[in-house]
């Protein structure tokens, strides 16, 4: 682990200027430079010279007008299943880490490495070569907390063991880094690789069926993944001694379904041969988050899937998810080629939710950079790393100033702040201290208030948090109903003077708003300011839609403080907008 590479030189480096460098840098090294064009290789005495090296130089010393990269030189035969993330955030709570790498599988060991940077730097090994390389992909530049991760593959002498013990006739060239062996049609073309859904098919199945699904030493399971081109996990240490296991499908969405129905003929066979005579139903695991857009308004999506496919459908109640539970169970029932066509159009809606909600979710990454959506709890785990912000957007600070603490006032139902408190308050405060944020309840208006107002108080991130759970604990504890889409109003006061922008020509930039966040977005004409001169610009919608709004007038507001700065540095009057 103490060869280093050396990577985007110019053509024209030599070995000494290598040698100066690294000198000037005081940084140890064994031997001569292995200098090629655009790169070249070095030894270090210990890991801790190595790593000295790859935090003092990489991406932040030029070598001849060109900023160096420096990391671990590891042989593609060692490249498995461990990894070095560095540039971590020094206060970062290892949980958050945790939760971040355990979305691209098991993590088997999670060690920090002593170095002389302010930055914390991992060496993490995953359970397969699969998971590592789905990491290195996602995290190598993700943005946390203002941080860009930085991760490469350190060497695993125990792959490279293995890896020689093969018979050449085993070893699968290009698996692993470059991904699956390519399928060749007959004519010898290659064909084109279909893309994998970032949403896994999630079912349950009777417990006494996953020996037969598995098979005599995974013959079988291995026969549905290489048939369907899929990998399945069958969850079967979870819920012990429970009737039904999940099983996850990661496919593309006609490798899911091939998959799923090869199971629902297994377990039907098996069935026959043990005299089950109970009806085998297919269940399918969806997100709480998207069930009502599979249901549609009036339940009219599921009405026609059900008579497109001739099935009978059911989901199972809100009253039956938790926390930790965030998952509804889609009941289908009919024959296994009926259930396999109904299986294809519901996780084609699901699919579709999930996209728009990730653009939701984009949108807001690239609003509040370093923001980690996953940790709020608001969607699945199976969701991918969102790529991190290419521009950072007027509304945030740059790096090293805190971002200013914003008021947003929320109105929930009046019969629903008893569930917002919690039992002695419990819920409140803990949802405080999750956010980072003041919340208090005002008092009602009158005796008949039919709403009850929130006030938030935090930073943009904490906003988004604590508002995420009040619209997350109205939906579980049923305020809404099943087939309802949570929307709260929500209120934030801005300076009189600055109404007018928020408005815009002729309500230009109020109806581009709405236009852009699906929001309804409004400022009462005939309002007047308060004590501190300021005015109420009301916004209604889903959490999104509030969130992107709440932003983007967050925004405005930060233009017409900057203008206003010059304004007063240059000693010009200042002019009201009205």
């Amino acid at each position: 682990m103490n060869k280093l590479y050396i990577g985007n030189l110019t053509e024209n480096v030599t070995t000494v200027d290598l040698e100066s460098l690294f000198k000037e840098w005081k940084i140890p090294f064994i031997g001569q430079f292995l200098v090629k064009t655009g790169y070249a290789f070095v030894d270090c005495p210990d890991d801790n010279c190595a790593m000295k090296a790859i935090d003092t130089l990489s991406g932040k010393v030029e070598l001849h007008g060109k900023s160096i990269e420096v990391e671990h030189s590891v042989p593609k035969r060692q490249r498995s299943r461990k990894l070095q993330i560095r540039n971590i955030p020094p206060h970062l709570q290892w949980e958050v880490l945790d939760s971040l790498l355990a979305q691209y599988g098991t993590v088997e060991s999670c060690e920090q490495v002593n170095t002389e940077t302010e930055t914390a730097v991992v060496n993490v090994t995953y359970s397969t070569k699969e998971n590592a390389r789905q990491a290195i992909e996602k995290l190598n530049g993700y943005m946390l907390e203002n941080y860009s991760l930085k991760v490469t593959y350190i060497p695993d002498e125990m792959a490279a063991q293995q890896s020689s013990q093969q018979p050449p006739s085993q070893t699968r060239r290009g698996f692993g880094q470059r991904g699956p062996p390519r399928q060749m049609s007959p004519s010898g073309m290659v064909r084109p690789k279909q893309q994998q859904s970032d949403v896994p098919l999630r079912i349950v199945v009777p417990t006494q069926f996953v020996g037969a699904i598995i098979g005599k030493e995974g013959a079988t399971i291995r026969n549905i993944t290489k048939q369907t081109q899929s990998k399945i996990d069958i969850h079967r240490k979870d819920n012990a001694g429970a009737a039904e296991k999940p099983i996850s499908i990661h496919s593309t969405p006609e490798g899911c379904t091939a998959a799923c129905k090869m199971i629902m003929e297994i377990m039907q066979k098996e069935a026959q041969d043990t005299k089950f005579t109970e009806e085998i139903p297919l269940k399918i695991l969806a997100h709480n988050n998207f069930v009502g857009r599979l249901i549609g308004k009036e339940g009219r999506n599921l009405k026609k899937i059900e008579q497109d496919t001739d099935t009978k459908i059911t989901i199972s109640p809100l009253q039956d998810l938790t926390l930790y539970n965030p998952e509804r169970t889609i009941t289908i029932k009919n024959s296994i080629e009926a259930c396999s066509k109904a299986e294809e159009e519901i996780m084609k809606k699901i699919r579709e939710s999930y996209d728009n909600d990730m653009t939701a979710m984009n949108l807001q990454a690239h609003l509040i950079p370093g923001l980690n959506l996953k940790a709020l709890g608001l969607f699945p785990p199976s969701s991918p790393v969102l790529p991190p912000p290419s521009v950072p957007p007027a509304a945030y600070p740059p790096f090293g100033q805190q971002a200013e603490s914003e008021t947003v006032h929320v109105f929930i139902p009046a019969l629903a702040v008893g569930a917002i408190i919690g039992k002695k308050g419990q819920h409140i405060k803990q949802l405080s201290r999750y956010a980072a944020a003041s919340i208090k309840i005002a008092p009602a208006e009158g005796p008949d208030a039919k709403q009850r107002m929130v006030i938030i108080t935090g930073q943009p991130e904490a906003q988004f948090k604590a508002q995420g759970r009040i619209y997350s604990k109205l939906k579980e504890e049923n305020f809404f109903g099943p087939k309802e889409e949570v929307k709260l109003e929500t209120h934030i006061k801005v300076p009189s003077h600055a109404a007018g922008r928020v408005i815009g020509k002729g309500g230009k930039t109020v109806n581009e708003l709405q236009n852009l966040t699906s929001a309804e977005v409004v400022v009462p004409r005939d309002q007047l300011p308060d004590e501190n001169d300021q005015v109420i610009v009301k916004i209604t919608g889903h959490f999104f839609a509030s969130q992107l709004a709440q932003r983007k007038i967050q925004e405005i507001l930060s233009q017409v403080k900057r203008q206003q700065q010059k304004i007063v540095q240059s000693g010009q009057p200042q002019q009201r907008r009205k």
